[in-house]
This record gives structure tokens, C-alpha cells and sequence, in this order.
């Protein structure tokens, strides 16, 4: 455990015993949705008597424990320093059925907001978003969180450009090191690490108390007996920006699901195993090309197979993009790369010239309406 990570606990204990009851009406006007999940809802607002906007975050009592209330808030008050980091505006209250924290608003939506469909952003819209994030995740990690749920609906917009956006919603956030049942959910943002677990339903049912506690009765002693528990850790949130940047980059996601059933990731797989085999001449990357499997010239002028073709859904990619997709995607977490590390691979092309083209006429014919519906839906992914 961290410094940061011990401080943050004692404040939480501190702000539960000063956590006041206020009427929301009273003190804000509140204007309209920003946006719902499982956890709850976000609302537009504005100070009464400052006029301040700010987003005020609604959790449900009857199924939010204060303890996690109190983690999500203080994380994002005192330790999101980072610019690409939303934060929480040092108010936090409870209703009768709510507990509340204000934070800052982002007027422009989400990511979601600005990737078509089977075409995606702009190349250089994509590496502004990808720097910021990198920024983002490596100052939790150096804190010693891990975000644990990066995906385009908690990258918020500051501008309808991406010059500036912030990473948020805490709400799944872990020290590191933290030992937690593993889940594997039906995903592409799911790590190939959680497939041990998949087929655990009762992995999904963690009943906790109001300090954040798992209760320790009889049922949940059997679950925990079937439970495979996992270390939190950032190779986690490595992952999912991987998976992030080629959804930014195409409209798509790589494969519908990270497990080994699934033939686009399994295809994945095979290309990377071939390209970090020692047997691989050099460790070279071939340039994609459209075929699964292409045939060269060895130094003897005699034909044969390339053995590091490219994955089918790679093949549009540079051999710079490529590189950076099998870093931070890499089947084995301890070896996969660090979000900081990904930066070196930004500044040149990572679509192939065709794909650049190709994509920037389909974004001309595409206005980006119903985007974030047929995202979701092409996803199928639920909560977690």
C-alpha cells in the first residue's frame, strides 16, 4: 500500500463523520441529464447563488455503501491533479435516497460523441486523445491506483476537437495489489488474465457492508470458496487502452470478445506468438499486408512463407501502430506495456496511406448521427 493509497482511506473515515445533509434544490437548479449507469446518475447543475456549472453525481443509497461513496469522491478531490483528470469540486452531501459530490462538467459529452461507426476519428484526434490518457493513467499508477474501467464512455470532452479531455468515473478504481475476485465478462475491454474465471456467475454477487466490507455469512463463504481472486494491477488499464485506440481508430473493436473461443482474437493470438518467437528473424514486424499469409524472398532468391504476417484485422495498420497494439496488448500481463510507454509511439502515421483515404471519404459521408447508439449496440457489452 501507498502513501497515497493509506491517506486516501484515512480521509474517507475523516469525511464520513462530516458528511452533511443537504436539499439539492435548494442550493443548485439543476438543468438536465448528462449521463446513467448502473452506479447511478450525473446532472448538469448550477450553483445558486455563484453560478457555477458543475456536474453533480447522484449515487443511490439503497445500493452505494458510504465507504465506496466516500473512496470515489476523495480520489477525485484530492488525487486527480492531472489535467486529464476529472475532479470532484469539494462538495459532497446526502438526501434522504442520495448521496451527491459535485465535480467538474464536461459540456462536449463523451467519446462516444465523436466515433463513427465502422470509420472512427481522425488519426491525429485519436494520438491527442491517446497522449492525454497516457498522462492520465500514469499518474494513478504512480499513486498506486489502477483505473480499471477505461473505455470512450468515461473519456470526457472539454472541446468538440479532443485538444482536451479528462479521463473519470472512479468508481471501479483499486490500489494496487488489492486482491479481488477475478470477472470475466463477454468484451473485447475484458483482459485475456480473466478467462480463468469465466463461467463463475456467482463472481458477479459481492455483498458488502456500509464500510465496504464483505459480509461474511454463509452464502457468501460458499461463493468465495468458488471465487478465483486476482492482484489488482496496471497492466489492467494497459489493456483497455489498447482496445480504446483501435475503437478511436476504425469505428471497431479487434474482436467481440477476449477469449479463446473466439476466432478474431485466437487469429490475434497466432500473429502475435510468430511475432515474439525467438525463431522470428531479428524480432522484425513485416509491413501489413491484405493477406493472412504473404510470400517473400529469403537472400537466396528462394520463396517462402512469412511467418509474422499480420492478423486480418491489423492489416491496416502501420508497422508503428502495429508495434504499439502488440505492446499494450500483450496476452501476458506482466510483460505487457506501460501506458507511459506507449507516447513513444506517437508523432507518425498509424493508418496505411489507402486506409487514411478510405476512411476520410466514409467521415465526409457520415455526419456521426446515432453514434453512440450503434457503438453500444455493436459493443454488447453489459455493466459490470
Amino acid at each position: 500500500m501507498t502513501a497515497a493509497t493509506k491517506l486516501l482511506e484515512e480521509m474517507c473515515h475523516l469525511t464520513a463523520q462530516s458528511l452533511t445533509a443537504m436539499d439539492t434544490s435548494e442550493h443548485f437548479e439543476v438543468l438536465k441529464l448528462l449521463g446513467e449507469g448502473s452506479f447511478g446518475k450525473v446532472m448538469l447543475a448550477v450553483h445558486r447563488k455563484r453560478g457555477t456549472p458543475m456536474a453533480l453525481k447522484f449515487f443511490p443509497r439503497d445500493s452505494t455503501s458510504l465507504f465506496s461513496f466516500l473512496m470515489e469522491y476523495n480520489l477525485s478531490l484530492s488525487f486527480c491533479t492531472h489535467p486529464s483528470l476529472t475532479r470532484a469540486l469539494g462538495i459532497a452531501y446526502s438526501t434522504p435516497s442520495h448521496y451527491i459530490f459535485a465535480q467538474q462538467a464536461s459540456l462536449f459529452g463523451d467519446l462516444f460523441d465523436v466515433i463513427t461507426p465502422e470509420v472512427g476519428m481522425e488519426e491525429g484526434c485519436c494520438q491527442r486523445v491517446v497522449s492525454q490518457l497516457c498522462g492520465a493513467l500514469s499518474h494513478l499508477h504512480s499513486l498506486g491506483f489502477v483505473h480499471r474501467d477505461v473505455k470512450p464512455e468515461n473519456v470526457f470532452l472539454c472541446d468538440s476537437a479532443c485538444r482536451w479531455v479528462k479521463l473519470g468515473d472512479f468508481g471501479m478504481v483499486k490500489a494496487r495489489g488489492t486482491r479481488i475476485p477475478e470477472v470475466w465478462y463477454s468484451s473485447p475491454y475484458c483482459t485475456p488474465e480473466a478467462e480463468i474465471a469465466r463461467g463463475n456467475e456467482d463472481s458477479w454477487r459481492t455483498p458488502y457492508d456500509e464500510n465496504g466490507n464483505c459480509k461474511k455469512d454463509e452464502d457468501t463463504k460458499k461463493i468465495e470458496k468458488q471465487r478465483v481472486w486476482a492482484s489488482v494491477e496496471p497492466s489492467t488499464d494497459s489493456w483497455a487502452l489498447g482496445i480504446l485506440t483501435y475503437a478511436m481508430l476504425t469505428g471497431s473493436h479487434p474482436w467481440a470478445e477476449t477469449a479463446s473461443n473466439c476466432c478474431s482474437y485466437m487469429k490475434y493470438r497466432d500473429w502475435f506468438d510468430i511475432a515474439k518467437s525467438p525463431n522470428n528473424e531479428l524480432g522484425m514486424w513485416t509491413e501489413p499486408q491484405t493477406e493472412s499469409t504473404v510470400k517473400t524472398t529469403d537472400l537466396n532468391g528462394n520463396g517462402h512463407k512469412d511467418r509474422s504476417a499480420v492478423a486480418p484485422q491489423f492489416v491496416c495498420f502501420t508497422q508503428l501502430a502495429c508495434s504499439f497494439f502488440q505492446s499494450l496488448l500483450d496476452p501476458r500481463p506482466q510483460l505487457r506495456g506501460r501506458p507511459e510507454d506507449a507516447l513513444s509511439y506517437l508523432g507518425d502515421h498509424w493508418l496505411m496511406e489507402n486506409e487514411r483515404m478510405r476512411l476520410e471519404k466514409e467521415r465526409k459521408k457520415n455526419t456521426g448521427k446515432n453514434a453512440i447508439k450503434s457503438m453500444k449496440e455493436m459493443e454488447g457489452r453489459g455493466e459490470r
